[in-house]
């Protein structure tokens, strides 16, 4: 069985990894226009361009799915995959965690830390359809992990 100090290790150097491509994933002097703009309002303005609804940029990118071409398809996927690894990992680190409401729930607070952290600091912009989708990565990663225990347990029986 995989040591759990080297799952802890692989985890923050897949959430250092995570914040880095989907929170600071513009270059640096784009980040530092953006907190030299803060102000007061930036949350207020982060509304604005905010999607509360439900499906409404799932239904965009696959609307306009033969205009977006690629970039519809990677942030559909993206949004997914990106999230697989954590669904995954969870499991690994406790116990409690390879139940699946529990996993999903701990991905899904994750989730929902940066996707109010880019609310707040205008470095992206909320949108309840990546919650959607980062959750199904999440879940699909836990699928994985159940698949694979499955198969290392026959494979490996205890003695």
């Amino acid at each position: 069985m995989i040591k759990k100090k080297y799952v802890r290790v692989l985890f923050v150097l897949y959430l250092l990894l995570l914040v880095r491509i989907i929170v600071f994933k513009y270059p640096a002097e784009r980040l530092r226009e953006i907190a030299e703009g803060w102000r007061d309002d930036v949350f207020w303005e982060g509304m604005d361009s905010a999607n509360f609804v439900w499906l409404k940029t799932i239904r965009l990118y696959t609307r306009h799915w033969s205009r977006l071409g690629i970039y519809s398809f990677g942030n559909l996927v993206g949004n997914v995959l990106a999230f697989v690894p954590l669904g995954f990992m969870l499991p690994l680190l406790s116990e409690k965690l390879k139940k699946c409401l529990f996993c999903l729930g701990t991905g899904l607070f994750v989730v929902l830390a940066i996707e109010l952290f880019q609310l707040w600091t205008a470095f992206g912009c909320f949108d309840v359809d990546d919650i959607l989708l980062n959750g199904i990565g999440v879940w699909l990663g836990w699928v994985v992990f159940r698949i694979g225990s499955r198969l290392f347990s026959k494979t490996h029986p205890a003695e």
